[in-house]
């Protein structure tokens, strides 16, 4: 039931009549909204965030060729690592990682936290691939907001399945034999709201991390005196604030670098300005830009120190010749005692502990080719994550990197920095599907380490902007809003504060 309404989507009208709003918050720093002006605020389509830009190329079948075999194993967006070596050389020694260094900026965890910020922004499974659609025309059944609408679909009353019968201001919770682990049906699939939040092991811990944190955050509000009628609605505006907090102040900054998110918070939107009342995601956002997280899996993981036996749990990205229910990899949707995160591996808690993600560059984790995924929509070419990537440039034609750097006044890269496109006849080299062009911008300008000038600026618009627009943010509601939770640093909260609060920190683990 949970993957039929994650499909199908929920109204934001219907999603905040299942919160209950209207009521205030008391103690926790704010004031919640009533549903009817936010039910207006958002689109249920994509859109365009430089609609006046044509299309980098043509979709041709010389075109998807092409874009199917940059992405081929073996290629140029392979960092082929020696899978041979093993799991626990491939998370620990960077000498097996020539051409996949370490990213010693970003958190390997923060990889994951990305991809449930995603999930909470857009859901797109009907466009086939690289066959050109109007994305105006194209369903998003997730609200273009940090509004948490995936974890919580629409409450409590219309989405029940999520909530535990005998408290339904919390949400269901299960154990995976030691930690915590999300609830599932008999055959292991999870019940969440998106499914999607069940496709590897880190995002299924960090949204069971999430869960245990809401539960804490509805003990507080009762503790303060909440009416019942209003605990449900005040303990998740606390936790969505503090949830948008970190993907504004420590999750963007590392991503964008700082000098984007200066100049958006100083100066403005420049491209990302939805008319009144039709916020939507950028399909050069949800579609090229916010995937850089895909050149950024580690080959294998640390992924906790006792859970094997006694023994560290290294684990492959993916390993297609492993099976059964306990799986030595990041799959999802299996359950067993050792399937959890040491989360001081992979998050900051300035501990000497984290582990790093890697670099953001043209070169990606060879078992990401393998990575298993779900079927295409109807008429699409076969192809892995990383060919999907590139076919949907041409399926929502977005115009390429060059293209979208002059138009925005940034540094271009030249047809010079990609000699590995000039082979295939098509003009790759000058016109760059966005989503490549910002991999190879992110290496050449920043180091891989974080986002060059087009990505950095698409991605810190839109994750500013849809925070702006939301009637429901901090930014919107109380624009001066401090997080009240404990933290290890007064006026922030970051990962692992939120860890921290949810019992699921080392210390926690240890006690």
């Amino acid at each position: 039931m949970a993957n039929d309404n994650a499909s199908r989507g929920v109204s934001r009208r219907r999603l905040l009549a299942g919160v209950g709003a209207g009521a205030l918050v008391a103690g926790t720093g704010g004031v919640l909204l009533d549903a009817a002006p936010a039910a207006a605020a958002f689109s249920n389509r994509f859109g365009r965030m430089f609609p006046s830009l044509p299309a980098f190329g043509s979709a041709t079948t010389q075109m998807r060729n092409a874009l199917i075999d940059l992405s081929r194993v073996g290629g140029p967006m392979d960092a082929r690592d020696p899978l041979s070596v093993g799991a626990e050389a491939l998370s620990d020694l960077q000498q097996h990682s020539i051409n996949n260094p370490d990213n010693f900026s970003i958190p390997q965890g923060m990889t994951y936290f990305g991809q449930f910020v995603d999930h909470d922004l857009a859901f797109e499974t009907t466009a086939p691939l690289g066959t050109p659609v109007d994305p105006t025309t194209v369903p998003n059944p997730r609200t273009p907001a940090l509004d948490l609408d995936s974890l919580y679909g629409a409450g409590p009353t219309g989405s029940p399945q999520l909530y535990n019968s005998t408290d339904p201001a919390k949400l269901k919770i299960e154990s995976g034999g030691r930690f915590e682990d999300l609830p599932r049906n008999s055959n292991g699939s999870a019940i969440v709201f998106d499914p999607r939040n069940d496709e590897n092991l880190p995002i299924a811990q960090i949204t069971a991390a999430f869960i245990l944190f809401h539960n804490r955050v509805v003990d507080l509000v009762r503790a303060q005196g909440t009416p019942a009628s209003q605990v449900f609605a005040t303990a998740r505006q606390l936790v969505t604030w503090h949830y948008q907090w970190i993907v504004l102040n420590e999750f963007l900054p590392l991503i964008a670098g700082p000098g984007p998110v200066s100049s958006v918070l100083s100066g403005g939107r420049r491209f990302y300005r939805p008319e009144p009342n039709a916020t939507f995601i950028p399909v050069e956002f949800t579609a090229a830009a916010f995937r850089f997280g895909h050149s950024q899996p580690r080959p294998a993981y640390l992924v906790n120190r006792t859970g094997n036996g006694g023994d560290e749990f290294y684990a492959m990205l993916f390993d297609s010749a492993l099976g059964g229910a306990d799986p030595a990899d990041l799959r999802g949707g299996k359950r067993a005692a050792r399937r959890y995160l040491d989360h001081q591996f992979w998050f900051q808690f300035f501990d000497g502990q984290v582990r790093w993600s890697k670099w953001i560059d043209v070169r990606n984790s060879t078992p990401l080719f393998g990575f298993p995924l779900p079927p295409p929509p109807s008429g699409s070419p076969s192809a892995n994550l990383l060919g999907r990537d590139l076919l949907r440039q041409l399926t929502f034609g977005i115009p390429s990197g060059q293209r979208i750097a002059a138009y925005i006044g940034a540094p271009a890269l030249g047809s010079f920095n990609f000699p590995e496109l000039s082979g295939y006849g098509l003009g790759l080299d000058a016109n760059t599907p966005l989503f490549y062009y910002i991999l190879k911008e992110a290496q050449l300008q920043a180091g891989g380490g974080s986002l060059g000038a087009v990505g950095g600026r698409i991605v810190a618009e839109v994750l500013i902007g849809v925070a702006q627009l939301d009637p429901g943010s901090y930014l919107k509601v109380q624009p001066n809003w401090r997080p009240t939770l404990p933290a290890r640093f007064a006026g922030q909260f970051t990962m692992a504060d939120l860890l921290t609060y949810a019992r699921v920190d080392p210390a926690s683990r240890n006690s």
